[in-house]
């Protein structure tokens, strides 16, 4: 149940009145749930108390919730709600103080900011993105960011939140498997999937990651296109044929009858790479051909794998742009080679 009196009754600049370690867990101390600081509006708050191993610890406005992040002696969730009505120094103060006190932060908000509130949180932050989410969704984001304190091992009945993760976890290790058989037919390749290159000091926010290189998107014009350039036309040409081809398909069957968003959104980032062509974070997740949240559940999965990168825009600190990793983009140049044969 939630602790009626340890939530901010007036969500105003005051935050929630933080309580000590014992009084916030309670009796119980092994195995105990993990706390969460909901920020935003009370009436925003769906009840998630009753999910196993995640309990309601304060509500707090954005104006003061860094402060109660900080002052908290325990806390493993943040979730902010409505995070494109954030003002951007707030949203920066929030992520810094849940990055300090090493939580996880789950985070609403609106389709068309989401390039925007992507870019504010940092790489180093472990977030989980929610647009448009239902119950579903919601309860899959709490079941990531909680954690079994002290060590204890619960035995858990499996719910359709555990089990939606599992499958996109094993999704994601078939592609990486898939993608690093590819690139070693040809005797292994650097910043190949199956064992990726270390990484430089200056990527320290893309763990295990092969960060690609910078890129110029601007067109070079046509009669000056060297032949190299005329096959990435040709071979991007053959890939959004193939997109295309796959979003045909939902005009017969159901749509979710080959929901496949992991291998969408490597077609379409690889075919964007042969255009020079950027893609936002937003444009990824149509690219997926599923629901935002999920699409942004794939993401950040798939940049964990080492198969996606992060990359900053140099023209607007306020966008984040997604690409492919090294070994991934040339495990699929093989994959249609091999098609090509």
């Amino acid at each position: 149940m939630i602790d009626q009196d340890i939530i901010d009754g007036g969500m105003g600049a005051s935050a929630v009145h933080a309580r000590p370690l014992a009084a916030l867990r309670g009796p119980i101390a092994k195995g105990s749930a993990s706390p969460l600081l909901f920020i935003g509006p009370r009436d925003d708050w769906s009840d998630m108390a009753s999910l196993a191993d995640v309990r309601l610890a304060g509500i707090a406005s954005p104006s003061g919730a860094a402060d109660t992040i900080r002052r908290m002696p325990t806390l493993d969730i943040v979730w902010l709600a409505a995070a494109e009505t954030v003002e951007a120094d707030m949203l920066a103060g929030i992520c810094a103080a849940t990055e300090e006190g090493g939580c996880n932060l789950i985070c609403e908000t609106a389709l068309e900011a989401l390039d925007r509130v992507a870019a504010a949180v940092p790489a180093s932050v472990n977030v989980q993105f929610l647009v448009d989410a239902d119950p579903a969704d919601r309860l899959v984001a709490l079941a990531a960011a909680r954690r079994t304190r002290d060590w204890t091992l619960n035995d858990v009945a499996r719910g359709d939140a555990m089990e939606r993760i599992d499958r996109l976890q094993e999704e994601v290790a078939r592609i990486s498997r898939l993608l690093g058989d590819l690139a070693a037919q040809s005797g292994g390749l650097p910043g190949a999937p199956a064992g990726f290159a270390p990484r430089g000091e200056e990527f320290a926010d893309y763990p295990g990651q092969v960060r690609a290189p910078a890129r110029d998107y601007a067109a070079m014009p046509r009669s000056f296109v060297p032949e190299e350039r005329t096959l990435d036309r040709q071979r991007a040409k053959a890939v959004r044929r193939m997109l295309r081809q796959r979003r045909m398909r939902e005009q017969y069957f159901p749509a979710d009858l080959f929901a496949d968003p992991a291998w969408d959104m490597l077609l379409d980032l690889y075919a964007a790479r042969l255009e020079r062509q950027p893609v936002s974070v937003s444009s990824l997740c149509i690219a997926a051909a599923v629901p935002a949240t999920t699409a942004l559940r794939w993401i950040k999965t798939m940049t964990d794998a080492g198969l996606f990168v992060r990359e900053a825009d140099p023209h607007d600190g306020r966008r984040i742009f997604i690409a492919l990793a090294e070994g991934a983009c040339d495990a699929l140049a093989r994959y249609f080679e091999a098609l090509e044969e």
